[in-house]
């Protein structure tokens, strides 16, 4: 059954992120009113027995106001030094508004490397499980201080859909300068509607998200698409809100018709797919045919076979993680590939009897099996 907005009052642990937009000015300093209602509410739903986590951004924003920065740095050293002034001066403020309301919080930094290796992301998962069983809030942010831009994962709204996949929530909620996703582009298309409600995020939705918001935000409704799109593939349902909307967690935990929700698919992933679907690295990409296509988004999928593939794409060794592709190039699953790229390239289209005479093996039948294999939406 898909959830409905009376069934988000059930929701027990929630991801809220907040970007940059929503808790700075314009000119990077802290919006000390906005701060103080995010922790109220967050504090007070807490105090009724949900685990919430928080998933911040600005602290470069809030770092290059500090260092009297005309703008933002484009280098990474510049980001990053600006990420190093601004993470304690952002945190301190959370730690000091929070602990008015009798809240602990905790800082996490997380970075790619912690999701790429399955222990560090167990290791993570453990981290996050002992704070919520202390009654702790975490307060997430990307670790701009040393991440290198192949190890970031770019932006907090990925990382929020992250967070939630580690933690196994059971809602995120992403406030931003937007109500949510509007049938097109409200800023030139007076006419736009706001869309309610989700049941899947298709291609046309994909293609109407557009670039970065504002000049401090580092997302825009693309992100924001691609967060939902890994939420609701774990099973986790996704809203977008306005974080200018007066107690918009509150109303959005009360069932209330506020901006944007995204609903889950009903089964979800195990750990360890929720691990290879959004937590390991990828590093190339395979093609298939329509009828492995098919066949893949079946109840169940299916494992795939060299002969359904039409091309690979990237330089991986057996068991890296490869993204699975139809032939107008839209990701529809992930998986574990049992042969290098090298190998791949000289049985793509054959039959899998044929495997060992052409690379002078044959480990397996299948090039990703069903059970190394997550289709996504």
């Amino acid at each position: 059954m898909l959830v409905e907005r009376k069934d988000l009052k059930d929701a027990k642990r929630i991801v809220v992120k907040v970007g940059s937009s929503t808790i700075t000015h314009a000119n990077g300093k802290c919006d000390f009113a906005r701060i103080d209602k995010l922790a109220r509410e967050l504090a007070d739903w807490q105090n009724q027995g949900k685990e919430m986590i928080l998933v911040t951004s600005g602290a470069v924003a809030v770092g290059v106001d500090r260092l009297g920065l005309p703008e933002k740095p484009k280098t990474i050293p510049g980001k990053q030094a600006a990420a190093a002034v601004g993470q304690g001066i952002l945190m301190h403020t959370y730690e000091k508004i929070f602990a008015e309301y009798g809240q602990v919080v905790a800082q996490v930094l997380l970075t790619r490397m912690e999701t790429i290796d399955r222990h560090r992301y167990t290791n993570a998962r453990n981290t996050f499980m002992e704070l919520l069983k202390r009654r702790v809030i975490p307060i997430v942010n990307e670790n701009d201080v040393v991440a290198l831009d192949e190890l970031k994962i770019g932006d907090n709204d990925n990382m929020s859909a992250l967070v939630a996949s580690i933690v196994d929530a059971d809602l995120v909620i992403i406030l931003s300068d937007v109500d949510g996703l509007y049938t097109a582009n409200p800023q030139t298309h007076p006419d736009a509607r706001l869309v309610s409600r989700v049941e899947e995020i298709t291609p046309e939705i994909e293609a109407s998200a557009g670039g970065a918001g504002t000049c401090v935000g580092t997302g825009g409704m693309f992100t924001k698409i691609q967060a939902a799109k890994n939420a609701t593939t774990s099973g986790i349902n996704l809203i977008i809100a306005s974080g200018s909307q007066k107690d918009a967690i509150s109303r959005i935990l009360e069932g209330e018709e506020v901006g944007t929700l995204f609903v889950s698919r009903e089964n979800r992933l195990q750990f360890r797919k929720r691990w290879l679907a959004f937590g390991a690295r990828i590093m190339g990409s395979v093609t298939v045919d329509e009828g492995c296509e098919k066949a893949i988004k079946k109840a169940g999928g299916c494992s795939i076979l060299p002969v359904g593939i039409v091309a690979a794409e990237g330089n991986f060794e057996a068991g890296n993680t490869v993204s699975v592709k139809n032939k107008e190039g839209r990701e529809i699953a992930r998986g574990l590939c049992h042969y290098s790229s090298e190998e791949l390239q000289k049985i793509i289209g054959c039959q899998s009897a044929e495997i060992e005479s052409l690379v002078g093996h044959k480990a397996f039948d299948e090039v990703i099996h069903r059970d190394d294999l997550v289709i996504l939406n």
